[in-house]
């Protein structure tokens, strides 16, 4: 197994112990070890009436930085894609902002988040709502069939992060768009002083900075990109919205990365 191979399972096994720490009545958190870094993550940038309308374990299962359907303005009949669904916070809110017309899809690689995202969307009812099982890196949707992608702090766990920007930008259709909540580190940080405030599993060691992350979404031809720092979750290191559009003109990429794997109980959300 080579260094990639394993920090994506030491990422996976982490997020599966969270999924089942929420099953057994508990609640999940970013993992990074440290208090003052895991109390910016969770569900505290959602507004109490979203919450309120959300299962108890698609709460207690969030594990985000920011909130991205704050910056993402969803409307009716659009199809959006969640990158690391997790327990399912965000594509059940998307499911209900865009209505029985549009789509939302969760994607995951851990079986844990989503067994309990499913048994979160049957909770809510969110018929529109579909996970998928595969990873950032390789969506196993068509190309040009999204019009918004959401993610929230999970772009850092990345090992490929420009393979990620390339699949956002392949299943956008032009003029599609991202709304984004991810920690972003200061420029002057290196790698090394990321990971000195806390390790990868807890958001903060895979950090682009702020250059980084506009370079990476430049490359995969994004335009109109924005970086707006939040709050702090670490020394010079803070949740940040990250917008960006596809532009209308851009060509078509085609290709499915990967047959999509609705997970097991999935028709109920189909």
């Amino acid at each position: 197994m080579n260094d990639q191979s394993e920090l994506r399972e030491t990422v996976r096994a982490g997020y599966a112990a969270a999924a089942l720490q929420v099953t057994r009545g508990g609640t999940a958190c970013c993992g990074s070890g440290s208090p003052e870094i895991d109390e910016s993550f969770g569900a505290r940038p959602y507004g109490d009436e979203d919450l309120a309308a959300l299962p108890e374990d698609a709460v207690a299962a969030s594990l985000g930085c920011g909130n991205p359907l704050a910056v993402a303005e969803l409307r009716a009949g659009e199809r959006v894609l969640d990158l690391g669904s997790g327990g399912g916070i965000d594509v059940l809110l998307s499911a209900r902002r865009v209505g029985p017309e549009g789509k939302a899809y969760g994607l995951d690689m851990t079986e844990e988040m989503l067994a309990l995202a499913l048994a979160n969307a049957e909770k809510a009812g969110a018929r529109n709502a579909e996970f998928l099982k595969g990873t950032i890196e390789s969506v196993p949707l068509p190309a040009g069939t999204i019009d918004v992608v959401i993610s929230n702090c999970v772009i850092n766990l990345s090992v490929d992060k420009a393979a990620v920007f390339a699949e956002m930008f392949r299943v956008l259709r032009p003029g599609g768009r991202i709304g984004i909540s991810d920690v972003v580190a200061e420029d002057h940080l290196t790698p090394a002083q990321r990971a000195e405030r806390g390790d990868y599993v807890g958001c903060i060691a895979g950090a682009l900075s702020y250059a980084e992350y506009r370079a990476g979404l430049e490359a995969a031809g994004f335009g109109e990109i924005g970086i707006t720092p939040a709050h702090e979750v670490a020394e010079g290191m803070r949740s940040a919205i990250v917008r960006a559009v596809k532009p209308a003109d851009a060509p078509a990429v085609p290709g499915v990365r990967s047959t999509p794997e609705t997970t097991a109980g999935g028709s109920c959300c189909g």
